[in-house]
């Protein structure tokens, strides 16, 4: 079975859904607590946004790129552009409410998605 080509950082967050990123170190302690809920949100926006991690250690070109200082950081990506980041934790009902501001979903006249979103309508259906 041939290897799988490894994606370039940019070829990654350039896709026609949005891409949260999770910026973690191995070493970070609120990393490891963030990494299972970022896993948990995933789930519950299934197909509608790409979540991917990058180590900063092992990547650090796009660390240095995105001037990564405070982990873990987070990120939503959409058409290879960053349009929200933030440093610290999240917890999955505000990692899920910021995600679904960038899906796809008809938006409110406050800027926000409205209630009844997609991934409400799946959970609640």
């Amino acid at each position: 079975m041939p290897a799988r080509k490894k994606l370039k950082f940019s070829e990654r967050i350039t896709s026609d859904k949005p891409v949260l990123v999770d910026f973690y170190a191995t070493w970070c302690g609120p990393c490891k607590q963030q990494s299972p809920i970022v896993d948990l949100v995933r789930q519950d926006l299934g197909d509608q946004m790409k979540v991917i991690k990058v180590d900063v250690d092992k990547d650090k070109k796009v660390s240095a790129k995105y001037k990564i200082m405070s982990l873990p950081t987070l990120a939503i990506f959409k058409d290879g552009e960053i349009v929200w980041r933030e440093s610290g934790m999240k917890n999955r009902a505000q990692l899920v409410k910021i995600a679904n501001q960038y899906i796809d979903a008809p938006v409110g006249s406050d800027g926000g998605a409205k209630s009844g979103g997609s991934w409400i309508k799946r959970i609640f259906g």
